[in-house]
């Protein structure tokens, strides 16, 4: 009995361990990669302009590392490319929408608010750019905006978990 028992703690134990250790490597293996992907945008875009997805995807890491200056600028320099590059409208909302997070992670709720506004109007439907706002507007306190944007995410997706989450705490907020 004693055997048997210890022999199960010992297979808990190993199984915890092998799944730590797999977490572990797991995360360094990611965390290389984004690393070796931004020396390498870093050192490609000091030497050139490069390309406004380039410019993207350096400011979504910056973004990720909570590096929200360096994100900013590099969503700016996206936005001129994109510009001169004559790029499509959905592509130039995910920029605005890249900026308004920056912004809003800076507690920059006006400029997010912009930002994400200008997204909505080159590409209307963009749900994540309209619970972003939502956010923002809840942030500023100014509830019936963010309620009208949640409601608006529920008439295209409704089945938006953070949109049905938001909205519903919105209108008991309202209705008290």
């Amino acid at each position: 009995m004693d055997k048997n028992l210890a022999a199960v703690y010992l297979l808990i134990l190993l199984v915890l361990l092998g799944g730590t250790a797999f977490a572990i490597f797991r995360q360094v293996f990611k965390t290389r990669r984004v690393e070796g992907t931004l020396a390498q945008l870093q050192k490609k875009l000091s030497q050139s302009q490069g390309t406004a997805e380039e410019h993207y995807e350096l400011g979504g890491i910056y973004l990720d590392k909570k590096l929200y200056t360096q994100a900013i600028a590099n969503f700016q320099k996206a936005l001129k490319v994109a510009e001169q590059e004559e790029q499509n409208q959905e592509n130039l909302a995910l920029i605005y929408n890249g900026l308004g997070y920056a912004y809003f992670a800076q507690e920059q709720y006006d400029l997010a608010i912009r930002n994400y506004k200008e997204a909505l109007r080159l590409y209307p439907s963009y749900t994540v750019a309209l619970n972003n706002i939502g956010h923002a507007y809840e942030r500023k306190n100014l509830t019936t905006q963010a309620l009208q944007a949640y409601e608006q995410v529920l008439e295209t997706e409704p089945k938006n978990s953070t949109a049905k989450r938001r909205a519903e705490s919105l209108r008991k907020r309202v209705a008290t």
